[in-house]
């Protein structure tokens, strides 16, 4: 049975639009034109394109702009739209108008068609409720604040989890030592709880970064209306909607330094979405990290157990996988494919305007939500119940490492005799250092004390324990 429609029209004409539909014929010509990917614009971006129409119908209102009674029609039924109410009406496909006007025109007609409900008479979408504006303003101030809060509500809170539960792991692991590896080969002895200590500060330095592209997010274009001039808007309505915006958004929403840069490029765009996979590759490193000191059980590293959440083969018996870690690091990936979308899509700003802002907003604003959702997934779920074995103590006598604590003391070339001779035979570096090393028991007993060895400092030097060749 055919959808109910109804006739609108438009500078090109009549339309059919649904008949139920809060949008007109604007966003029709829009879902007709691009039938693309499916994919809508994200929620985030809906709510502050809202945002941003409530506050302008707000300011136009003040400044006399608009009836008193239709400025509260609009900034109500705008504040709806900021709240997600009807975030089933935003049809139109990312993959759209590079401005993003079929957007902007979207919300501007859902608008309209909630003012009118409550003053009873027309609203229009573009001399009421787009007053002031122009969507080359309007939405990428709307993607800067979208993506101002995905970083704010959502990815830094969700990595200053993941901080606290990898630096809860690093205090309980402090007594643990095992052979550090550098190039994949055995290196000198590290505290597992230095290790994750490193993982936590990794996170949080991704953390105190993406605070600053969020800080530097609030200068928007707005109040450039078509090309940065400022044209067919009042001098006041800029300053004063960015005021309102900066109040009730908690960004620092501000005036770019040049309205005709912040609108013929997406300088911010690109240089948040840098942020965002510098954090990504962090957590990739962590991630990846911890699935390789957790492989095994038995012919891999097995230092740590992760909690095992589902069974790992539908042919291998008994098999546990990371799949939480592996989850966190396809994310990790998708940010920095995402990252590349952008940079990309920031090759085709042209003059007066940079015509993929859809794309690039939809990449940056889900690349954010969905590493937020990873990462907090990672710490709950495989993070917090991370346990450490046996297998990295009992493996440390073994590292041929240990022969670097011998440097000081026997010199480099002979404290690397010692340790060939160690692989090559199946002996320790103690063993063989003991026959070739000319120092004592207790010389070597310091020298080769796995715990001095994760501080800094010389134990053989001069004036230390362990110097002064065999008299230890």
């Amino acid at each position: 049975m055919p959808e109910p429609v109804r006739t609108e029209t438009d500078s090109l004409g009549p339309v059919s639009v649904p008949a139920d539909a809060l949008w007109g014929a604007a966003t029709a010509r829009a879902v007709a034109n691009f039938p693309v990917s499916g994919v809508p614009m994200p929620p985030r971006f809906i709510h502050a394109l809202g945002a941003v129409k409530r506050e302008a119908a707000r300011v136009n209102g003040a400044l006399g702009l608009l009836p008193e009674d239709l400025a509260d029609a609009i900034a109500a039924a705008a504040d709806e739209v900021a709240g997600g109410r009807w975030d089933g009406q935003f049809p139109v496909d990312v993959f759209q108008t590079g401005s993003g006007t079929s957007s902007n025109m979207n919300a501007n007609e859902v608008i309209a068609a909630l003012a009118a409900r409550r003053l009873g008479r027309p609203v229009h979408p573009n001399d009421h409720v787009n007053l002031g504006q122009s969507s080359n303003d309007v939405v990428p101030t709307a993607l800067h604040l979208a993506a101002a809060d995905a970083l704010g509500a959502a990815l830094v809170p969700a990595l200053a989890g993941l901080h606290a539960a990898l630096a809860e792991k690093a205090a309980a692991f402090h007594g643990v030592i095992k052979t550090g590896r550098t190039h994949l080969q055995d290196a000198t002895p590290v505290r597992l709880g230095q290790v994750f200590g490193g993982y936590a500060a990794q996170v949080a330095a991704a953390k105190g970064r993406l605070e600053a592209a969020r800080e530097a997010l609030g200068a928007v274009a707005l109040g450039g209306t078509a090309v940065g001039t400022g044209i067919n808007t009042h001098p006041a309505f800029g300053p004063q909607v960015r005021a309102r915006l900066r109040e009730v958004t908690g960004v620092n929403v501000r005036e770019a330094p040049d309205p005709f840069a912040a609108q013929g490029s997406m300088d911010g765009l690109v240089a948040a979405s840098g942020e965002v996979r510098g954090a990504a590759l962090a957590l990739a490193k962590v991630a990846g990290d911890i699935a390789w000191l957790a492989s095994g059980p038995r012919a891999g590293l097995g230092e740590i157990t992760l909690p095992a959440v589902q069974p790992g083969s539908s042919i291998m018996p008994g098999k546990v996988n990371p799949v939480i870690a592996e989850s966190l690091l396809q994310v990790c990936v998708h940010a920095v494919g995402a990252d590349a979308a952008i940079a990309a899509a920031a090759q085709w700003a042209r003059f007066e305007l940079a015509a993929m802002l859809p794309v690039a907003g939809w990449h940056l604003v889900t690349a954010v939500e969905w590493l937020a959702a990873a990462s907090r997934n990672f710490a709950d779920r495989c993070v917090r119940g991370i346990e450490a074995t046996e297998r990295g103590p009992a493996g440390v006598e073994w590292g041929l490492g240990l022969a670097t604590a011998l440097a000081p003391v026997l010199g480099y070339d002979k404290a690397a005799d010692i340790a060939k001779e160690a692989a090559a035979t199946g002996r320790t570096v103690r063993e063989v250092a003991r026959e070739r090393s000319g120092l004592t028991e207790a010389a070597l007993s310091v020298l080769l004390d796995p715990a001095r060895m994760t501080e800094p400092g010389l134990p053989g030097a001069p004036g230390r324990p362990g110097a002064g060749g065999g008299n230890g």
